[in-house]
C-alpha cells in the first residue's frame, strides 16, 4: 500500500501583492505590469504591456532596458496556470 501524497496548501503565500509591479514569463509572452488583482485562476495587471524582447535578460531586470515593448491600451490578464516565473519589476512601467 502506497503512501498518501503530500499537497500544498491553496493559500500558500505570494512573493507579491496587489500594488507590487511585476515581470511575468508565460509559456508564450512576457508583460510587466502593476498587480490590480491575485484570484485563483489569473493575475490582473495594470500600467503593463507585452514584451516582445528584453535583450539581454539580466539587464531588463536590473535596468529596466526593453529592446521591444507595446503598451497595453487597458488592464492585461493572465492566466496563472499559464505562468513560467514572476519577477520584481523595480523600474518604471512607463516605457
Amino acid at each position: 500500500m502506497s503512501k498518501p501524497k503530500k499537497t500544498v496548501s491553496a493559500k500558500t503565500e505570494l512573493p507579491f501583492g496587489v500594488g507590487d509591479a511585476i515581470l511575468i514569463r508565460t509559456v508564450t509572452m512576457i508583460q510587466v505590469g502593476r498587480v490590480r488583482t491575485i484570484a485563483p485562476d489569473f493575475i490582473v495587471l495594470d500600467d503593463a504591456g507585452w514584451v516582445a524582447d528584453t535583450g539581454r535578460f539580466s539587464a531588463a531586470l536590473t535596468s529596466g532596458a526593453l529592446n521591444e515593448f507595446e503598451r497595453a491600451p487597458s488592464w492585461i490578464m493572465v492566466g496563472r496556470g499559464a505562468i513560467v516565473d514572476v519577477y520584481p519589476w523595480s523600474n518604471s512601467l512607463t516605457q
